[in-house]
């Protein structure tokens, strides 16, 4: 018996602010690079990823292949993206540096 699958598209579960929120987190806590990116991307095409990338001030084609598995998004797009989609980086300390 074989069974059928499919990949799972997060940006189809991105559907309010919490949820958004609680998922870039979560990409932003693990800390790996092209999480975040993968993550930025999942909420851009869950916004509208042409909308999003001309309030960002981008081409589409440049945000998908800045925000794709192989992207290496410069932090000035991120932050632009990140505008865009109406979230803010915050700064908190981990205690970590004493």
């Amino acid at each position: 018996m074989s069974v059928a699958t499919t990949a799972w598209d997060a940006s189809g579960h991105l559907d309010d602010e919490a949820a958004i929120a609680a998922y870039l987190e979560a990409a932003l806590e693990d800390g790996d690079p092209k999480l975040i990116a993968a993550a930025i991307g999942d909420v851009a095409r869950a916004r509208g990823i042409a909308q999003i990338a001309r309030d960002a001030g981008l081409s589409r084609e440049s945000l998908y292949r800045a925000l794709s598995e192989d992207g290496n998004p410069e932090f000035g797009t991120v932050l632009r993206v990140l505008k865009a989609l109406g979230v803010r980086l915050t700064v908190t300390p981990n205690g970590a540096a004493e």
